[in-house]
């Protein structure tokens, strides 16, 4: 997905340009609204930010909506409600107040482009949560998570991470991929925390899913298709896995 990045700050916009860039979207960085506007290479979505200075950013997003109906998410320090409502009745699609996190940024572009591509009324009506193997299910808009059909219980972060290793089931995620999606670009403590999350998914989760850890990597997440409630394949299966997770528990207990 290709990306028009409008942005003054340089730091920020190099932090968010590499976190899109790890994540597959190709990203055009320019500075300023003149060249905003005169950027001719073909684009899906515009992160724009309002304080530009060569002109106010509100006046580049009225000029990019008259040009055409490409998704534009405003991207600002600006947290005021007048500013919200003006961008947004100017033809912004969303508004994001920073400091943000890329994946807070990602999960707004996917939703952008999710309205502008309307589904069918047939995938419109099969749409729900989100279902993994035969026993879990995730509720992304609800941010809820079902096992078996009862509710678990988990923690904001917990379900963080679990939303993000559940997009690309099988992939393998480093622990600076992880950091920065879940707990943001700007997480300066330990990392010892993810290793406390994911012993608790393993726990509540058992059976469902398996995340192995990759020594030195990060994590992978596998769906566990077989449906067995004991969690008992799971144990036999991935060892490695399991003496980790009871490792970490103690680690979240200590």
């Amino acid at each position: 997905m290709r990306v028009l990045l409008v942005e003054d700050d340089e730091p920020v916009a190099q932090s968010l340009r590499r976190g899109l860039v790890r994540y597959g979207f190709e990203v055009v960085w320019v500075a300023t609204g003149g060249d905003a506007l005169a950027h001719e290479h073909p684009y899906d979505v515009v992160l724009l930010d309002l304080g530009l200075p060569d002109t106010d950013g509100l006046d580049v997003c009225k000029a990019l909506r008259e040009r055409g109906d490409v998704p534009i998410i405003v991207i600002s320090a600006r947290s005021d409600e007048t500013d919200r409502v003006v961008g947004l009745e100017l033809g912004a699609d969303d508004y994001v107040t920073k400091p943000f996190g890329v994946r807070e940024v990602i999960a707004r572009i996917r939703a952008v482009m999710r309205r502008a591509q309307p589904r069918t009324a047939a995938e419109a009506a099969a749409a729900g949560p989100d279902r993994y193997g035969s026993r879990l299910t995730i509720d992304r808009k609800a941010a809820r998570v079902r096992l078996d059909g009862e509710e678990v219980a988990l923690a904001p972060k917990e379900y963080d991470l679990l939303a993000f290793l559940t997009e690309e089931p099988g992939a393998l995620m480093s622990r600076e991929q992880i950091m920065e999606a879940v707990w943001d670009a700007n997480w300066f403590g330990p990392t010892k925390t993810l290793d406390v999350h994911v012993a608790a998914l393993r726990r509540k989760l058992a059976g469902a899913i398996t995340i192995e850890a990759v020594r030195g990597v990060g994590f992978r997440l596998e769906i566990d298709k077989d449906g067995d409630k004991d969690g008992d394949k799971d144990g036999d299966r991935g060892d490695g896995s399991t003496s980790g997770a009871s490792g970490n528990k103690g680690d979240a207990s200590s």
